[in-house]
């Protein structure tokens, strides 16, 4: 195996997961599963001031549930509030801090309001997260993070590209249990579950 093919690889061990096993997946999600809390006291996406959270973060009309320190056992969290994780945290912060998106965090992002707000957000922080990996190179993936990546700083990135292949991975199939959780025991209107 040659050095050129690491940078394919790297992209295409998410891709491959991206399309063949999650986001068809995520097709069809409603505001219902978005916000449905399957535990009581869930960390979820709210509308701004109805969150008992201790801290809330977003700059918009929906906040996402925290506490700093993360309580241990740490609440139960939704779609929604695992979907913010992902396209925030795990996506929209590495691509302004490697890949030139507008700076954001937990606190400054705008949350989605519905299903289908989230799912255009995490495939357009998919996608570039996808082209700026590609943008790399060979020699880029040697490259160590730097100061934005904190305990990663000194890593390459080719170890972060890693590292947020197996947080998507994770994350969104956690969002696909969460839905056939929901199918399995919510009823509609008539008692039909679905």
């Amino acid at each position: 195996m040659t050095d050129q093919m690491w940078n394919p690889l790297l992209r295409e061990q998410l891709d491959w997961h991206w399309t063949s096993q999650l986001r068809d997946r995520l097709d069809g999600l409603t505001d219902e599963e978005y916000f449905w809390e399957p535990a009581p006291g869930c960390w979820n996406v709210r509308p701004r001031g109805t969150s008992t959270a201790p801290v809330q973060g977003g700059s918009g009309a929906m906040t996402i549930d925290f506490a700093m320190p993360q309580p241990e056992p740490a609440p139960f969290t939704t779609i929604a509030w695992r979907l913010g994780h992902v396209i925030v945290g795990v996506l929209a912060a590495r691509n302004a801090a490697h890949f030139g998106r507008a700076a954001t965090d937990y606190f400054s992002f705008e949350y989605a309001a519905t299903a289908a707000d989230a799912l255009a957000q995490l495939d357009a922080e998919f996608a570039l997260w996808q082209t700026g990996v590609e943008s790399l190179g060979e020699a880029g993936l040697a490259r160590p993070c730097g100061e934005a990546e904190g305990a990663y700083a000194e890593r390459s990135l080719a170890t972060l590209v890693l590292h947020i292949n197996r947080e998507l991975i994770h994350h969104l199939s956690e969002v696909c249990l969460l839905r056939d959780l929901y199918l399995h025991t919510k009823a509609d209107a008539n008692g039909v579950r679905r």
